[in-house]
């Protein structure tokens, strides 16, 4: 088989990592990669969002299965235009995607499958919604969103009404997401243990992937501002089976289904982001894709071959009689960024230890903001540049894992969380480990 995968973040390293793997693979190309795809895969000087030139690349090529890792693709249509010619695809169609394109579309969506989530209140004005913040009965913390894609960046979470009139300002007023602030959500703020869910869905049917969880605040002890994630572990720890099975029947199930009513068939990775509260499982949001850091913390965890699933799901043929074998060890993943990320952060640094910290057993390095330098060394070229991941036993000892490759690395700028799952670490001590 012929492989294109569309991306160039950590998410399509790692799975470009797991697809060279399958024996039913000779070759895979990616658009547009980065230096360390480049060492596994062709890399095409096509961006993601250019959905014709990708398109027109994979007919003249043969390309036999095309995985989409971004979201944005996904929001164009690119899987709409290579079914319509013909070509094998995996990723949700243009109309299934806006379960995560517009958030809006999201939420009237749960309400109409009563599927459990926080209360919210639509703002298409911007004096509509400063008005909603400044009145005396809005109730604080509260949650305030832009509708469109924003790059994780969105969304923001105010203690006050200054901080919310001030985010709804950006977006709305300032237009610093683009059309994405063209609407906003004003939702309840949620307390609990946020978990990441997943899906391979084929239209109708669902294979379970195991859970995770992310750590989204740029600094030690979940403080500073929201990034696209800093890190995480998988499986969660605060997940047991029954919860599982549960979230599943609840959530998941009746989502595929809803979307299938609603002649928006979904096929692809559904990741369902859950706040585990006092009521419930709630839906925080929906993703259309593989999450970044949690492809690098599950694909390293499935011991199966993956061409097989992603081909069955395009096919809208997942086998209910199989399923996908994974490691009952667990996975700890540790984002490293440029000083500066999320904001406005530097490129160009020299990157040094990739290879010792690629020689941490058990320790796997996957490439984010990279890219090769005139001398040939790799530099930095993103606000995430790495994501380190252990797998071992135990989950300190993955932790371990993971924190031992960090310290290999060096470049000007360096920064990353010291603290991914050592709270969990700490609750699992003496009480057994998780399941998958």
């Amino acid at each position: 088989m012929k492989v294109l995968v569309v991306g160039g973040g950590g998410r399509e390293h790692s799975l470009i990592w797991k697809i060279v793997q399958s024996p039913l693979v000779e070759r895979v190309y990616c658009a547009p990669g980065n230096a360390g795809i480049a060492s596994l895969a062709e890399c095409l000087a096509i961006e993601s969002a250019d959905v014709s030139s990708l398109a027109e690349f994979a007919g003249r090529e043969k390309i036999d299965l095309t995985v989409v890792g971004p979201e944005l693709p996904l929001s164009l249509g690119l899987a709409d235009e290579l079914q319509r010619r013909g070509m094998r695809v995996f990723g949700p169609t243009k109309s299934a995607a806006a379960i995560e394109a517009s958030k809006i579309f999201a939420k009237e969506f749960m309400t109409r499958h009563e599927i459990p989530t926080a209360e919210y209140r639509v703002h298409r004005s911007l004096g509509a919604a400063l008005a909603h913040l400044e009145a005396p009965s809005t109730r604080y913390p509260i949650v305030v969103k832009a509708d469109g894609l924003a790059a994780g960046k969105g969304v923001v979470v105010a203690a006050h009404a200054g901080e919310a009139t001030a985010a709804v300002r950006l977006m709305m007023g300032q237009r610093a997401f683009g059309d994405a602030g063209d609407a906003v959500l004003v939702e309840e703020c949620l307390s609990g243990h946020e978990v990441s869910f997943f899906a391979l869905c084929d239209g109708t049917r669902v294979v379970r992937w195991p859970t995770c969880q992310d750590f989204k605040r740029a600094l030690d002890g979940d403080l500073g501002p929201n990034t696209g994630g800093m890190g995480g572990y998988s499986p969660s720890v605060y997940v047991d089976a029954a919860l599982e099975k549960d979230v599943f029947t609840r959530i998941i199930e009746p989502t595929v289904a809803g979307m299938a009513r609603e002649g928006r068939a979904y096929q692809g990775i559904l990741y369902a982001g859950l706040m585990l509260t006092e009521r419930g499982p709630m839906v925080l949001e929906y993703n259309a894709r593989l999450g970044d850091p949690e492809a690098e913390l599950l694909l390293p965890r499935m011991r199966s071959d993956i061409v097989p699933w992603l081909a069955a799901a395009a096919d809208g043929a997942l086998p209910l009689d199989q399923a996908i074998e994974w490691r009952a060890d667990p996975a700890v993943t540790v984002v490293v960024a440029s000083r500066g990320y999320p904001g406005v952060y530097e490129t160009g640094r020299r990157v040094d230890g990739l290879a010792e910290a690629g020689e941490v057993p058990g320790a796997t390095v996957f490439h984010s903001g990279t890219k090769r330098g005139k001398s040939g060394e790799i530099e930095t070229a993103g606000g995430r540049v790495l994501s380190v991941t252990g797998v071992a036993a135990q989950l300190d000892a993955a932790a371990r894992t993971a924190y031992e490759a960090v310290a290999r690395i060096r470049f000007d700028g360096m920064m990353f969380r010291r603290d991914i799952a050592s709270a969990e670490v700490r609750r699992v001590a003496g009480a057994g480990e998780a399941g998958v």
